[in-house]
């Protein structure tokens, strides 16, 4: 706003015109409006494998890892102290093993599947560059000869 001094040297504003300040505030809100529905979008997807991450993350930590050298030894011991009878330590000792194996391949399966939807995510935010790079390159090809 434009300022005008008063015959008394008071300051007063003059007021621009409303045409131009209702354009100007229309753009705004639609930029607004615009901008704010891309992150969002954005965040949603994120968020989603965000979550997911999460719950692989706990699944890690309530899982226990032992090798099965040492759960042998631990077997072995029960055994030898007269805890469990050979018979009873080997069906144990087999079943927590094809337990150990579902459970890694559920956590193994489970990882693949994150690191493809991360991958489609990434791919889908780079594919409209990657479109405009290729045809940049061709139009720089065929001004070259």
């Amino acid at each position: 706003m434009a300022a005008k001094k008063t015959a008394a040297g008071k300051t007063t504003k003059k007021p621009k015109a409303a045409s131009s300040t209702k354009k100007t505030a229309s753009k705004k809100a639609s930029a607004k409006k615009t901008s704010a529905k891309k992150p969002a979008a954005r965040r949603g997807a994120v968020t989603g494998l965000d979550k997911s991450v999460e719950q692989f993350r706990d699944s890690l930590e309530r899982s226990v890892t032992l090798s099965r050298d040492r759960l042998q030894e631990v077997v072995d011991d029960a055994v030898k102290r007269g805890r469990m009878t050979r018979s009873d330590a080997e069906k144990m000792f087999s079943d927590l093993v094809k337990k150990g194996r579902r459970q890694t391949d559920a956590l193994l399966k489970e990882l693949e599947r994150l690191i493809q939807q991360a991958r489609r995510e990434v791919g889908g935010r780079t594919e409209p560059v990657r479109k405009q790079a290729t045809q940049a390159a061709r139009r720089a090809r065929k001004k070259l000869g």
